[in-house]
């Protein structure tokens, strides 16, 4: 194997690994803090109120969904880790509290989206040698970040955004609704990939099913660029 070629390989494995670690761990853990302190400690039970990555790892949304993100044609790469697990018996207010720990997670990615944002200031004092690997590392975990927060607030069940939405919604809707969660990985992946895919294949363009993602994705990241000065 040509030796520049593995050294490019090691070099983007280093600048996606820590970033894609920290967002999926903090996503994951802010999920079981926050129902913790609202009276349920399963999450913590189970070990999954750690920053310990590996107890977050899903095989097919950290490992499989990234790749498949990679071959179609939407320009993203995103995924997501294993559910928390929640007992909504132990909640206070089922379901103020469960929208509460739904939230969680995707503002734990915003928050570290602005951290990242403005650590890009401190890059004037890192040295010489390390100020680009640094540099790269932030960026990734900017754009990670900001897709984690934006993918799972898509109000499909069991995504973030489809909890909150089933705890709004009235109860015999709300019922119905939550029965999508079988299928709700099925769901995103035909939106997400199939479509845009048959679009392009079949000589249409796929703009907009790609932009159903790109256009909040990078417009958070422009949002946030610009209120922590880096633009």
């Amino acid at each position: 194997m040509d030796q520049g070629f593995l050294q490019n390989i090691l070099y983007e494995v280093s600048v996606w690994a820590l970033p894609a670690l920290l967002a999926i761990t903090f996503h994951e853990a802010a999920h079981g803090y926050v129902a913790w302190l609202l009276g349920d400690p399963t999450a913590r039970q189970a070990g999954r109120v750690t920053l310990n990555p590996l107890p977050h790892i899903d095989r097919f949304g950290t490992v499989v969904l990234p790749i498949l993100c990679l071959i179609a044609p939407i320009g993203l790469v995103f995924g997501y880790a294993k559910p928390v697990p929640v007992n909504l018996a132990r909640l206070g207010n089922p379901r103020r509290d469960t929208i509460l720990v739904a939230a969680a997670g995707p503002l734990a990615n915003v928050a570290l989206l602005a951290v990242s944002a403005l650590l890009l200031h401190a890059l004037v004092l890192a040295p010489e040698w390390l100020g680009p690997w640094l540099a790269a590392n932030l960026q990734r975990s900017i754009l990670l970040n900001a897709v984690l927060a934006v993918f799972n607030m898509l109000p499909v069940p069991p995504l973030d955004g489809g909890r909150i939405v089933t705890c709004l919604l009235p109860w015999p809707l709300a019922r119905r609704y939550a029965r999508l969660e079988r299928w709700g990985i099925l769901i995103v992946i035909g939106l997400v990939f199939l479509l845009p895919a048959l679009a392009d294949g079949l000589g249409y363009d796929p703009g907009p099913m790609q932009n159903m993602l790109a256009a909040p994705v990078f417009g958070l990241i422009d949002a946030m660029l610009a209120a922590t000065g880096v633009r």
